[in-house]
């Protein structure tokens, strides 16, 4: 049985560059309402570079709204209109410098569904050359290096906290591997 929810109304709270947030009244299976807040967001990509030596590149990036800075895989909002892959060879350039020789694509996934229409897509950057990073404006980071190893340990110890790079690190992992 699948369960759908068919909008009845929906209310436009604000509308911002990184996000839209609404609230929709909804009707439920059994004709019942609810009410669902939900925040859009055009999407993004996560990038988990691997070099020949198996190190990967993560950024060191403060984060305004936990109040400190944290590690994360390289990554960054989809532009309107621009294919996942595209942004992922962009966010990777920009903010470590690197172009990659080879992209694997390691899926998508919803980061919070339940009330987030956030998409984000994860590659793998593999036979790595080095240039020089080009950050956004406004945008401050440091790139550090870990072996794979390393951060697969930092998952599971809990000391690294955002989503997009533990499913990245665990992906990647599981798929050199595999290919070992």
């Amino acid at each position: 049985m699948e369960y759908i929810e068919k909008c009845v109304s929906s209310k436009d709270i604000f509308k911002g560059r990184i996000v839209h947030v609404h609230v929709d009244d909804v009707e439920l299976i059994d004709g019942s309402r609810a009410v669902r807040e939900i925040v859009e967001h055009d999407g993004g990509v996560t990038v988990i570079p691997v070099d020949a030596e198996g190190n990967v590149y993560c950024v060191r990036q403060y984060r305004y709204a936990f109040g400190k800075s944290i590690i994360e895989t390289p990554a960054g909002k989809l532009e309107k209109g621009e294919a996942p892959f595209e942004c992922a060879v962009r966010e990777l350039s920009e903010e470590t410098g690197f172009k990659a020789g080879k992209y694997v694509y390691l899926g998508e996934f919803y980061p919070s569904p339940g009330y987030c229409h956030e998409k984000l897509y994860a590659y793998l950057a593999l036979d790595l050359t080095k240039g020089e990073a080009h950050l956004d404006e406004g945008e401050y980071l440091d790139v550090v290096k870990f072996s794979l190893e390393e951060l697969v340990d930092m998952v599971m110890n809990n000391e690294l906290e955002d989503a997009k790079t533990i499913i990245a690190i665990l992906k990647a992992d599981k798929y050199l591997k595999s290919m070992a």
